[in-house]
């Protein structure tokens, strides 16, 4: 059971990455909400860690800056 929720968490922060390279969103906070509104309702505990939210963040930043 525990390695199916890894799976999932795995797939949600891939998912986050893609929509922070998109170039449509302006941080962590709105690809969560991105996330959210496409049916991840566990988007916040998959990226409680900072160090996930800084890279989503920076993913962002740098698809704006293109």
């Amino acid at each position: 059971m525990m390695h199916s929720e890894d799976g999932r968490l795995q797939a949600l922060r891939a998912r986050a990455y893609i929509l922070a390279e998109s170039g449509r969103y302006d941080g962590a906070h709105a690809v969560e909400k991105a996330l959210v509104a496409e049916g991840w309702p566990n988007a916040g505990v998959a990226l409680q860690s900072s160090y996930t939210r800084k890279a989503i963040s920076e993913r962002c930043l740098a698809a704006k800056a293109h």
